[in-house]
């Protein structure tokens, strides 16, 4: 009998990423294409995937979604992406639109605890029972793995908004968040680069200030949650991360931060090994859909 097929979508606020495969060894299919309407963009997908079951059946769906979403399963908009700032994306149903088109178990999660599950399974937090996966982006979120489960809770993490120290003579850009201005991601995040510095993070050179800036916010971040959760390695995925005088710049600046009071070697000997960038590079969210697939599918087969 032959594994079964699972299919993946990494529902990323700038771009879909749909494959079908079991592993990062095992990817039969790809495709990516950019984040329009809900209606377009859907339906793209699922044109996808009804290709695909026309000669092969699919298992399950997995789902790893910007957000925020709607997580708990027995709440009437479960599935639904919620109050996203993201034009025309409020109180999209999308896990109900794939389960009616495509009749399959779905699993759903946001697209960086799909990431962290991805990196679990297959890349850098292999081994790992607590550990934070961060993605630096067109947005920051971050996804928990905390004793071996995913962080799910009152809603779900959102890293990206914790509030940060600004000095405004030193940094007198006020943030772009709509809803806190000057927090993580309206300080840090590849929008707010570009707003910033009046261009691309792309396109700034590797000694321009905005990296030592960068640096620090991102460091008093980690800082933050190194003394919250307590993760025995942190992973900096995402589009910004992609600079790379930028992760040996967070290091130093997440040291700096804890200024000494987390004493342990992970942190003041080995933090090129603790803070470090994603195993499967930008596949960890679609790698991550295609494990919640997978879940998701054991657990139907148990009952």
């Amino acid at each position: 009998m032959s594994s079964p097929l699972f299919g993946g979508i990494e529902a990323g606020g700038t771009k879909f990423v749909c494959a079908v495969g079991t592993d990062p060894d095992t990817l039969l299919h790809e495709t990516r294409f950019p984040t329009t309407t809900p209606d377009e963009t859907l339906r793209r997908a699922l044109d996808f995937f009804r290709a695909i079951q026309r000669e092969t059946p699919l298992a399950a769906l997995g789902i790893a979604s910007f957000g925020p979403i709607d997580l708990h399963p027995t709440s009437p908009t479960y599935g639904f992406i919620t109050s996203t700032p993201k034009p025309g994306w409020a109180n999209t149903d999308v896990v109900g639109f794939f389960a009616r088109e495509l009749g399959l178990p779905i699993g759903f999660d946001t697209d960086v605890n799909g990431a962290a599950l991805g990196e679990y399974r297959w890349g850098a937090a292999q081994g790992l029972d607590t550990f934070l996966y961060l993605t630096i982006g067109t947005g920051i979120g971050g996804g928990a793995f905390v004793n071996g489960r995913l962080v799910h809770g009152l809603l779900h993490p959102e890293m990206g908004h914790i509030r940060l120290p600004r000095d405004p003579n030193r940094d007198p850009f006020e943030g772009i968040c709509p809803y806190h201005g000057d927090c993580l991601e309206g300080l840090c995040s590849g929008p707010a680069l570009a707003a910033r510095w009046g261009q691309n993070a792309e396109t700034l050179p590797a000694d321009h200030p905005a990296w030592e800036l960068q640096a620090h916010y991102l460091g008093l971040a980690l800082a933050t949650f190194i003394c919250t959760l307590s993760p025995q390695r942190i992973i900096l995925g995402g589009g910004v991360m992609n600079a790379p005088h930028l992760l040996p710049l967070v290091r130093t600046a997440t040291q700096q931060a804890l200024n000494g009071y987390i004493h342990v070697p992970a942190i003041t000997e080995q933090i090129d090994a603790y803070i470090v960038a994603p195993g499967l590079g930008n596949r960890a969210g679609v790698l991550g859909a295609i494990a919640l697939a997978e879940q998701t599918w054991k657990e139907r087969s148990s009952l």
